[in-house]
């Protein structure tokens, strides 16, 4: 007499098990999502508009991405301790005219740049003490800081705008052609800080320490890592990349204002949320960060060719934030049972 056979609804003869654990473990990884989404973004806008898929705009789009791809880049190494910066983009401001006021006074640019890079550098610094060594909520502590270094930017400045000629401030405006497109020294810039932080986060002891403290900061604690360096090293680290930043804006728009990048910290964050990274901590990477940058830009280029009015530029990249985050949280929780 034959034993009764029972085939639950894992069995692996199941049709479509295989299909669905393939897809749900592809959605789980965090690149895999935002870069079939840049991919779908290029296709249509290549089929609705006669300009977007030309080596002129595609080079267009990288320099687009430089300032706040570094800026994002910064953020993700906040975000992956479960933090945020808000103030990033009034820090790079205040960095461009750091380095351009001087040199417009007649200064030397190189002790200029220098002094912007120490700057956003020591803001990254205060920030990371406030958030670290006191224990502040990071949102607090940077919407406060966005404030007050607008106003400092305004004070500093005088509000009035300095253009910038010399040469080492505007350099990473410059490059060489490959056919019709324009390959500035930005772009190459930002593809090797992109490898470098994928390095440094993947193969280090320090970038270990950065997903142990975002995952799980008490479990860290236990196991000996010194949270609170950690997470001073990140804002430390994220404030030289503001700076960076800034030296790359000086050179995308020769010309230092207080009243520019109003809206770069909302979309460093959306970069990095489009990108796969968790709010929450603990999950993600740059070339998740990196695609995510890329999605923000070719999604507003896009739509400007398209004649599509700019507020509604906004409308949807909000929608795939929200969208984005809510991916996110059904994952994690779906993970965690």
């Amino acid at each position: 007499m034959r034993s009764p056979v029972t085939a639950g609804p894992t069995d692996d003869g199941e049709p479509g098990t295989g299909l669905r654990s393939g897809l749900l473990h592809a959605l789980r990884t965090p690149t895999v999502g935002p870069l079939a989404a840049l991919a779908l973004a290029v296709l249509v806008f290549s089929l609705t508009t006669d300009t977007f898929l030309t080596a002129e705009n595609l080079s267009l789009v990288l320099q687009q991405s430089i300032v706040i791809g570094i800026l994002a880049l910064g953020q993700t190494l906040i975000i992956l301790t479960a933090g945020i910066d808000l103030s990033n983009g009034a820090i790079a401001v205040l960095g461009t005219l750091v380095m351009a006021k001087p040199v417009y006074e007649g200064n030397g640019a190189a002790a200029a740049l220098l002094l912007g890079l120490a700057v956003t550098t020591c803001l990254g610094l205060v920030n990371g003490l406030l958030v670290a060594r006191l224990g502040l909520p990071p949102f607090i502590v940077t919407l406060g800081a966005l404030t007050v270094i607008y106003a400092v930017s305004r004070l500093y400045s005088e509000s009035r705008s300095y253009p910038v000629t010399d040469d080492l401030l505007v350099v990473w405006g410059n490059g060489f052609h490959l056919g019709s497109a324009l390959i500035t020294w930005g772009t190459l810039m930002l593809v090797g800080l992109y490898a470098f932080f994928w390095y440094a986060l993947g193969r280090t002891v320090w970038g270990r320490h950065i997903y142990a403290v975002g995952n799980a900061p008490e479990s860290a604690r236990l196991t000996g890592i010194s949270v609170r360096r950690a997470v001073l090293s990140v804002y430390v680290t994220a404030g030289l990349l503001y700076g960076i930043a800034a030296w790359q804006a000086l050179g995308r728009i020769p010309n230092a204002d207080p009243n520019s990048y109003q809206t770069a910290n909302l979309e460093s964050i959306t970069a990095v949320v489009i990108g796969g990274t968790s709010l929450f901590g603990g999950r993600g990477s740059v070339a998740g960060t990196l695609i995510g940058t890329l999605i923000v830009t070719v999604l507003r280029s896009g739509l400007t060719q398209a004649g599509i009015d700019s507020l509604y530029q906004d409308v949807a990249t909000g929608t795939l934030v929200i969208v984005a985050v809510g991916v996110d949280k059904i994952l994690r929780r779906g993970s965690t049972r």
